[in-house]
């Protein structure tokens, strides 16, 4: 099992998506655990402040160091296997997560702690101190870090034997066309007839499994337009 602990100030961004389809079939069946925590339970000012300006000026906030380690620390004191957990900020600055990372960490790892950045960023000392690593989950910036750790969770998860049921599920694994369908065979819409291409109907598995193979980008016999 794989327990994911995601640091957030923000935990209602996170629950309805962790608690449905194959995440929460993975929760279930007891393959993962997700615990999303807030650092302002680890505040002790009556605002529950976590967040503060940053020295040296600059627009935004900050998210404070002694909340995000109090409740990391919590966590670690936890862990029965503390030679097997990865600590993981959320940041635009930080390596590009990948599918590569996604199948390493979920063999590597059983328990993995995201801290979800937000506002400015977190204050430096936190990665410093667990030594963390920042990642990325594309070249681009958001507003926070809990949409990169459901992301990261979602591609762990589906790594995980048994999670999708049948092992052909995992897309990398095989050779999956660009290009697939279902019934009916033919549909109109807007006076046009979209039909299912021949050769998926045509029973013949050598040919079906070339077309799959080799399907491009865009077929031109996959479109069969007739004016209604």
């Amino acid at each position: 099992m794989i327990r994911f602990h995601i640091i957030s100030l923000f935990p209602e961004a996170l629950r309805t998506y962790l608690g449905a389809s194959m995440l929460w079939k993975a929760q279930r069946d007891k393959k993962i655990k997700i615990k999303v925590i807030n650092p302002r339970d680890y505040t002790h000012d009556k605002h529950r402040r976590a967040d503060d300006r940053p020295y040296g000026g600059g627009p935004g906030m900050v998210l404070k160091a002694e909340p995000l380690l109090k409740a990391t620390a919590k966590v670690l004191s936890e862990a029965k296997n503390k030679s097997r957990i990865k600590i993981v900020v959320t940041s635009p600055r930080g390596k590009q997560f990948d599918n590569k990372m996604a199948i390493k960490w979920s063999k590597q790892y059983n328990n993995i702690v995201i801290i979800a950045g937000h506002y400015e960023g977190i204050d430096a000392r936190v990665k410093k101190v667990l030594r963390a690593e920042e990642i990325s989950v594309g070249p681009y910036t958001l507003t926070g870090g809990e949409l990169p750790s459901m992301i990261m969770v979602d591609a762990l998860t589906r790594q995980i034997p048994g999670v999708l049921g049948d092992p052909e599920s995992l897309e990398e694994k095989r050779d999956a066309p660009r290009e697939i369908y279902t019934r009916p065979e033919v549909f109109k819409f807007k006076g046009k007839n979209y039909r299912v291409p021949k050769v998926l109907l045509s029973g013949n598995p050598a040919k079906i499994k070339e077309w799959r193979t080799n399907s491009p980008e865009l077929r031109s016999s996959s479109l069969i337009y007739k004016r209604g």
